[in-house]
């Protein structure tokens, strides 16, 4: 390895030791880390965990010892100090989970009266298996066993993602997979349904499952928002390590401190949750393109994908290019929810977003299916669903029996899989047993008051045209398509 000049490395180290310094100046103004910011759960799962036997029951019992002991971590800290009524962490509140009637942190299982096929559930990351509770539901009544799985630094404290790692992720994932394949046996169909961060887990074991034969091979992936690609800047969410073994620096581990109101979700973040993120979302990339270039990929079963033309937290353009563009499966279908296109909206509008549908709309080499769900026309508040065969130049045009909402310009990247009935996160959620009506909040006041982004707020929580997907998840997973996947 060649050595750098001196002067490069004393320039390199002084530029290190300012950005230090900068950081340090501006600890004293972040907000106050809580005990769940620091907390450790020892009971957790970690890849290590797996040894030869070890099945979805060790796990499932391993977290019953979690949440046991999370419960009564809760009963000690309240006598630390007062929080607030609304966290979800006061052990008397209403928005504590441990005291709903179903805690849909935990990994659930849905099992039908005949059993059909099974389909395994993976959230996204910071989330927990409630976020696909409507998905799972939708796919028992067809008759698909479900399991919604937990994965490992979810759910309890956001302390849990200071640790985890893509591989407990992806052991916990191929341990669930397994399960479910035994549970329905091999002539029933096996779905993995993925969103966001989950979405980019299911589709690293099915590409995982074309090079290693003890993996059983899903029938069929059903992604939400998948996170395929993300912001290149997440590759340095890291460098804070430098320092933060420090107790003075240990703020510098967080992207986000803020207050945990959110029963099925953090709020607060980890630098090394979106260090791990960056991992999955690299090293896919590099299998696709490999599998691509051996021409395996083509053995990869079909993908049906639900996405927000516009998203703030994933790369649209990765999931098309980095994804579908390598393919080369007509049986796939990359279905987008358009942006509001009313004529009086478009001067609000920046254009980059738009360019991508526009060049997918024109492009007669698609590999895979490609649907729109759109307005009907630039003076019409009405949706159809406008879609194009692979390699096609023609188009079918179906009305939907569904509009824009007033006040709504796009759905959002944490929309897709959330119905407007949603008691958490609809247009007009009930809370009571589901805690805080999150969907339905519309705080006023003056700025740069708040300790919440005033955008967490504004930001789409449910997708007005869930019927949508239900209908679409109902076809690709009926009894009619059911039979048509059972092997010989």
């Amino acid at each position: 390895m060649t050595k750098l000049p001196k002067w490069i490395a004393l320039a390199l180290f002084a530029i290190g030791v300012l950005i230090v310094a900068l950081q340090a100046y501006r600890i004293p103004s972040l907000p106050d880390l809580e005990i769940w910011h620091s907390a450790r759960l020892e009971e957790e799962f970690v890849a290590g965990d797996v040894v030869e036997g070890f099945g979805l029951e060790d796990y499932l019992r391993q977290e019953e010892e979690l949440f046991a002991e999370l419960q009564k971590g809760l009963e000690e800290w309240i006598a630390l100090g007062p929080t607030l009524e609304i966290s979800r962490y006061e052990p008397d509140g209403f928005n504590n989970p441990l005291s709903f009637p179903r805690n849909w942190n935990r990994t659930f299982e849905l099992v039908p009266d005949e059993i059909r096929g099974g389909v395994l559930l993976l959230h996204g990351l910071s989330d927990s298996p409630y976020s696909l509770r409507r998905v799972g539901e939708i796919l028992a009544e067809q008759g698909f066993y479900v399991l919604g799985l937990r994965l490992p630094g979810h759910g309890t404290l956001p302390s849990g993602l200071l640790s985890a790692r893509l591989e407990d992720w992806k052991a916990a994932v191929e341990l669930a997979v397994l399960a479910v394949r035994e549970r329905v046996g091999d002539r029933r169909p096996l779905l993995i349904a993925g969103y966001s961060n989950g979405g980019t887990l299911a589709v690293q074991y099915a590409l995982d499952s074309l090079e290693d034969e003890s993996l059983p091979r899903p029938d069929r992936l059903v992604l939400f928002s998948p996170a395929i690609g993300i912001s290149s800047l997440a590759r340095f969410a890291d460098w804070h390590r430098l320092v933060s073994f420090i107790p003075y620096f240990e703020k510098l581990r967080w992207v986000d401190n803020l207050p945990e109101y959110d029963p099925y979700k953090y709020n607060s973040f980890t630098k090394n949750a979106a260090t791990q993120s960056y991992r999955i979302t690299t090293a896919l990339r590099r299998q696709i393109d490999r599998l691509h270039r051996s021409g395996e990929i083509e053995s990869l079963p079909p993908i049906l994908t639900f996405a927000s033309l516009v998203d703030a937290t994933v790369l649209s353009r990765a999931l098309v290019e980095d994804l579908y563009d390598k393919l080369d499966s007509p049986d796939s279908e990359l279905v987008i929810f358009d942006v509001n296109r009313l004529a009086l909206m478009k001067p609000f509008y920046r254009r980059g977003p738009l360019e991508l549908l526009d060049q997918m709309e024109e492009n007669t080499e698609l590999p895979y299916r490609l649907t729109v769900v759109t307005n009907e026309t630039a003076e019409s508040w009405g949706m159809v669903e406008w879609s194009k065969p692979a390699r096609s130049s023609r188009a079918r045009v179906r009305n939907l029996d569904l509009k824009w909402p007033d006040n709504v310009f796009s759905l959002s990247h944490v929309a897709i899989p959330f119905p407007p009935d949603d008691p958490v996160y609809g247009q007009a959620s009930s809370g009571g047993d589901y805690g805080l009506p999150i969907g339905s909040l519309e705080p006023r006041g003056e700025r740069r008051l708040l300790r919440v982004p005033a955008d967490l707020f504004l930001r789409l929580r449910h997708n007005p045209f869930f019927s949508y997907v239900e209908e679409r998840l109902v076809e690709v997973t009926g009894p009619r398509a059911a039979r048509s996947r059972e092997l010989p």
